[in-house]
């Protein structure tokens, strides 16, 4: 009979053994899955910044296990929008121990874009972030998906240009937002008189002048960020910086001009005025897009009560 101390050494290390083999077993099982849903694990030692990679990461990023990691060659990778945030929400994790999650954008050595969730966590000790680590998956199926739901969910059915709620959510950005950097205009267009054209002509002749419109907006503002109908008879244009003031004037005044053409519609010939609006964004792209949307309108309304083109 063997003594009992020789007993409970050997179920130790026979347990140790098998909790040993459980866990291999998981690790290769995710190995084995990690190319299915190209998903792989990372850290990042933050005293030396160097990286570590499971095959799934090197997959992702269009790299393979032989390529040497550096961490500023590889946040090069990252869209600038989602540099900054993926910065801004890594020192937020070190400075306060704490996780995050991020959806990035990614640019691989061959050019393809990809799009990728971040989960991370911080291990440390002595009140000390040391390590941070997490999973890094490829979402780019899903991401397509949510863009081309959000994109009919923002969408005029009428007319094919965004809604008021693709509007708003540039409205509802902060004044220190980074996609207000390269808004240069905010330009207004209000239809004149358009329920005397609903009640003389009919709703459906009222619907084709505002897809002649929209046509027209897209036609004439072709580098817009947005072209969007935001009321019933009222749209919006977003220009970008690069536009000048002045060009944007002479733009619009050569515009109004075409929009006096009739438009066709049942063999009748229906006169389409609109009334415009526009107010220009600050230069250092510090402003405010609610105050932005204020001037525009009120320019916009003293152009209705004027019916003339707003001179500033």
């Amino acid at each position: 009979m063997e003594p009992m101390n020789q007993v409970n050494s050997k179920n130790f290390y026979r347990a140790a053994s098998a909790t040993l083999d459980n866990r291999l077993g998981s690790l290769d099982l995710l190995d084995q899955a990690a190319p299915l849903v190209l998903i792989g694990a990372w850290s990042c030692d933050l005293a030396s910044e160097r990286l570590d990679w499971t095959d799934g990461v090197f997959c992702i990023f269009g790299l393979t296990s032989e390529d040497a990691l550096d961490r500023k060659a590889t946040i090069e990778l990252y869209g600038e929008e989602s540099r900054e945030l993926l910065e801004r929400r890594r020192t937020q994790a070190i400075e306060n121990r704490d996780g995050f999650t991020l959806d990035a954008r990614i640019v691989r050595p061959d050019g393809i874009e990809r799009w990728i969730r971040i989960t991370a966590a911080i291990r440390g000790s002595n009140g000390r972030s040391e390590t941070l680590f997490g999973m890094k998956q490829d979402i780019t199926d899903d991401h397509m998906r949510w863009e081309l739901l959000r994109a009919q969910a923002e969408c005029d059915p009428l007319t094919g240009v965004a809604n008021r709620t693709r509007f708003q959510r540039f409205l509802d950005q902060p004044s220190n937002g980074a996609a207000l950097d390269d808004i240069g205009t905010l330009i207004l267009f209000d239809i004149d008189d358009f329920k005397q054209i609903n009640d003389r002509w009919g709703h459906a002749a009222g619907d084709a002048c505002l897809v002649n419109l929209a046509e027209n907006l897209r036609k004439a503002f072709v580098n817009a960020h947005l072209v969007s109908r935001i009321g019933g008879d009222e749209f919006a244009v977003l220009l970008p910086s690069s536009v000048s003031r002045t060009q944007t004037k002479v733009d619009l005044q050569s515009f109004i001009g075409s929009l006096l053409r009739p438009i066709q519609w049942n063999g009748c010939l229906l006169t389409l005025k609109v009334s415009v609006g526009f107010a220009f964004a600050g230069k250092d792209g510090k402003y405010n897009p609610q105050t932005l949307f204020a001037t525009a309108d009120e320019a916009l309304y003293c152009a209705k009560n004027r019916k003339i083109f707003p001179a500033d």
